[in-house]
């Protein structure tokens, strides 16, 4: 494919987005309804279904080709944070259509002046948070760990901005505490291939992209020494060492 064919094709697919976006709002609407109602099960299973349509068809319009491993691992019932590499914005396309659940996102609060996508994220169940003020990002983890405590799953990307083809990022200090704070299990998910979908050249080209999710971490059981100092680590060479066996 030529690359204003290529262009052409990117430009398709973000015009594809804003019309899901904008065909999400009656969506919305009828999931809040049913929240309302505290008709629980319709509403997680509505809105997974409207996320499941969505990034699949971002996936196919793209024409690549994405290897999910380790689907088996994901909890089916009860709270999970999944923890994952960002390579891209693909990244949460692949994971909106492989995660087998309703999944939320910590996302940073500049998205909450986004018409549509704030209200996507919100719909999700995914939570805010303002990296410039501590006190509020922390009344944001705990809002999101009360989230899983009730039986949510949420993700987070613990390198804080998007790697670009630049490996796994250092996790931030106190990457973890989302997960530490619910006492619920971290599913690890390694993610490689994304950032050459649409990032290495600015527009959209096909490519090999492999998603794996990794077996539960418990953290309810961990020490609280484990929880402060070895938990962060071995999520993060847990995933590295997942990347690496894939390329």
């Amino acid at each position: 494919m030529s690359i204003a064919l290529a262009k052409c094709k990117t430009v398709l697919i973000f015009f594809w987005v804003a019309i899901c976006m904008v065909l999400f709002i009656p969506i919305g609407c009828i999931a809040l309804i049913l929240q309302a109602l505290h008709i629980r099960p319709v509403h997680e299973a509505l809105i997974h279904l409207a996320s499941v349509a969505f990034g699949r068809s971002i996936i196919a319009l793209v024409g690549c080709k994405v290897t999910v491993k380790g689907r088996e691992n994901i909890p089916r019932k009860g709270g999970v944070c999944f923890v994952a590499n960002h390579e891209s914005f693909f990244d949460v396309v692949m994971l909106l259509a492989y995660s087998k659940r309703r999944i939320g996102f910590v996302a940073k609060k500049e998205f909450s002046y986004i018409p549509l996508l704030n209200l996507w994220i919100l719909l999700v169940g995914g939570v805010f948070v303002d990296r410039k003020n501590p006190r509020r990002a922390l009344r944001s983890i705990h809002k999101g760990a009360e989230k899983i405590k009730k039986g949510n799953a949420i993700m987070i990307f613990p390198e804080g901005t998007r790697s670009r083809g630049r490996g796994v990022l250092p996790f931030k200090t106190g990457a973890m505490k989302l997960a530490v704070l619910s006492e619920q299990p971290i599913v690890p998910v390694a993610i490689t291939g994304a950032y050459h979908i649409y990032e290495e050249k600015g527009y959209a080209q096909k490519g090999p992209v492999y998603l794996t999710y990794l077996p539960p971490i418990d953290t309810a059981s961990l020490a609280p020494e484990e929880k402060r100092n070895v938990l962060t680590e071995k999520v993060r060479e847990k995933i590295i060492n997942t990347i690496n066996q894939s390329l």
